[in-house]
């Protein structure tokens, strides 16, 4: 399954990169199924997804949680929460 990753702010700058492509083996259902994959890198993906880390996500730019479905082609979004003031 082709999906198209997005990371920004500081979770961008923890993992080097604004966005990708990858060919995901399997079919993963939702963005918890996609989070696996991504931690299964290791050093840096390990640490910056982990379970506990406060970071939001979207799918096809439309805000979701991790049960969020994914399908091919999907847009998955991963950014910090954001505050204001």
């Amino acid at each position: 399954m082709q999906l198209t990753l997005r990371y920004f702010a500081s979770l961008r700058e923890a993992l080097g990169l604004s966005h990708e492509q990858i060919a995901a083996a399997g079919t993963p259902a939702n963005v918890h199924d996609v989070l696996v994959l991504l931690r299964q890198r290791g050093g840096a993906w390990a640490e910056t997804l982990a379970d506990g880390n406060a970071f939001r996500v979207a799918v096809d730019q439309r805000m979701g949680t991790l049960a969020s479905p994914v399908h091919p082609g999907a847009e998955v979004a991963f950014f910090p929460p954001v505050t204001g003031g």
